[in-house]
């Protein structure tokens, strides 16, 4: 794999789940990226900025903190029956402050494909490698 600083997200194969990949210049870019691939497990098409959603986590390392930002998107999917194509995502000292930017499940136009469950510890990792952050994990779907 080529390491560019261009943010980008990316899926990778592990057994019945899908990882998710982001890479940016900074932690909470990566986190950002890894959230488009997150909604892109559910949805290929579109979805529109309509509604924002603030969100919060703290944990004591990054690695724990993206677990705990990606469960925090799946449950706003969950209760809200919303998907999300924008983040704007802030960390500082162990606290992630974001807003999640979408719109209400519309099944015929997103034909959602699957339902995440939840983000593992399953190949959790979030590091800096020559310059670019990544942030990835399983979820289970």
């Amino acid at each position: 794999m080529a390491v560019t600083g261009q943010p980008r997200w990316e899926h990778f194969p592990h057994d019945a789940d899908v990882g998710v990949r982001g890479f940016g210049a900074t932690p909470a870019e990566a986190f950002e990226q890894a959230a488009l691939a997150l909604t892109a497990v559910v949805t290929q098409s579109e979805v529109r900025p309509l509604v924002a959603v603030d969100v919060a986590c703290e944990a004591p390392d990054l690695e724990l903190l993206f677990v705990d930002w990606l469960n925090a998107i799946i449950y706003e999917m969950a209760v809200r029956n919303m998907l999300f194509g924008r983040f704007t995502v802030a960390i500082e000292d162990g606290r992630l402050k974001a807003t999640l930017h979408g719109e209400a499940v519309d099944v015929p136009r997103h034909a959602p494909a699957c339902e995440p469950k939840g983000a593992t510890y399953t190949a959790l990792r979030v590091a800096q490698d020559r310059g670019l952050w990544s942030a990835a994990c399983v979820v289970d779907v």
